[in-house]
């Protein structure tokens, strides 16, 4: 009987492995360009040089957090590639860069490159060749239109977005005011500029002047006395770091005390506020999405523990100050993410599939109430921010999570 038993064991062993092979065999490993049973290949490309260089901070985070995965085995047992290229934040070097990296090193996907222009510049050429560009390191909102660049989606909240934030904001607290606009002469600081008009609504009177500058001007020293001569009572930066510490410096050398407000891109502790000077910056508002690496009250925070001790063991030398540190590590955070979901299927129509399904996905350094959401329809992963104003040596959060979303 146990010779039986033992026979009939036998055969359902065979049967089942005969039943896991022909399953293995219909759950086979799919591979695009750039993708293998060991490896996986990301390109990025980033400002490491340049006027726009005080963001190579994120790359060089993206790459510590894609070496702190490796070390831990991996994404289902493949290694990353981060493969990392500098544009000098120059799009004709990005075209370059993304070509090199597409058809020499063929990477499976271009993640969080930097910059609206520089992005622009090769959207038409990623598309065409159908590879993902990912998680673009951009706010701007021509990121999120999946019918037309269905190959292309971005990451952090639009400009628009968050300049609508700011309009909700000086509608409530300062109704009667007179706004006087700087802006950066391209998409990123136009797109600001519209949101900003959107969010005023039949409002939009209060902006009394608006002040373009080129990314190539020296100073704007002059555009900030313009702006005070209107009588304007708001000051609102929609500039790169560089300038919005000039325009912080300049409007207290001229003694202009107006409400002031800086784009997120430029709320650097370390990037701006102390070049411009921490006693002059008292009071500067802004808004963000991630919290603030240099804040105290985030040392019991589970997410921020896991973000110190990454840095303390991947990237000693970061500046946790640095909000770059902090975005770099959320938006690999959340390439990685995408990668685990698409299993073993690395073709990048898949991983295209899968960062339109990303479901209430909150990355460590987020702030707390802010998910992540995309769909086949909705490429604008981040839609939330919440108010913040500048004091002692910190950013301090206020208000509610506000949604950019229009009140219709």
């Amino acid at each position: 009987m146990a010779a039986v038993r033992s026979q009939v064991a036998l055969l359902w062993a065979a049967l089942a492995l005969c039943t896991a092979t022909s399953s293995g065999a219909l759950a086979q490993k799919k591979y695009d360009s750039g993708a293998s049973d060991t490896e996986i290949k990301i390109g990025n490309i980033m400002p490491y040089s340049g006027p726009a260089s005080a963001y190579a901070a994120i790359g060089r985070t993206e790459e510590a957090y894609f070496n702190k995965i490796n070390a831990e085995g991996g994404i289902n047992g493949r290694k990353i590639k981060f493969i990392s290229y500098d544009d000098g934040y120059s799009p004709p070097k990005t075209v370059e860069q993304a070509r090199k990296l597409v058809e020499s090193d063929n990477v499976l996907l271009i993640f969080g490159s930097l910059g609206t222009s520089t992005n622009s510049a090769i959207r038409k050429y990623m598309n065409e060749k159908k590879v993902p560009q990912l998680f673009v390191a951009s706010g701007a909102s021509k990121w999120n239109d999946p019918k037309q660049y269905p190959w292309t989606m971005g990451w952090q909240p639009s400009y628009a977005s968050e300049a609508r934030i700011y309009a909700k904001y000086i509608m409530k607290e300062k109704p009667d005011g007179k706004i006087g606009v700087l802006y950066q002469n391209d998409d990123f600081g136009k797109d600001y500029l519209l949101g900003l008009k959107e969010g005023l609504g039949a409002k939009a009177s209060m902006i009394v002047r608006e002040e373009a500058y080129d990314i190539s001007e020296t100073a704007i020293d002059e555009r900030v006395v313009k702006l005070k001569a209107t009588g304007a009572d708001i000051f609102i930066s929609f500039t790169n770091q560089k300038f919005a510490a000039e325009g912080i410096k300049k409007a207290a050398e001229i003694n202009w005390h107006p409400m002031q407000i800086i784009s997120n891109v430029s709320a650097s502790v370390s990037g701006v506020l102390e070049p411009a000077g921490i006693e002059i910056s008292q009071g500067v508002l802004s808004a963000t999405y991630t919290k603030d690496g240099s804040d105290p009250q985030w040392n019991a925070d589970d997410g921020m523990k896991k973000f110190y001790n990454f840095l303390a063991q991947y990237q000693p030398k970061a500046n946790k100050l640095d909000a770059g540190v902090v975005f770099g590590y959320a938006a690999a955070q959340t390439m990685v993410k995408v990668l685990q979901m698409c299993g073993d299927d690395l073709t990048r129509e898949n991983v295209m599939k899968q960062a339109a399904s990303l479901k209430d996905f909150e990355p460590d350094t987020l702030l707390p109430g802010i998910k992540i959401n995309t769909a086949p329809d909705n490429f604008a992963p981040i839609e939330q921010l919440q108010m913040m104003r500048f004091k002692g040596k910190k950013w301090e959060l206020f208000g509610d999570i506000i949604s950019s979303e229009m009140s219709h």
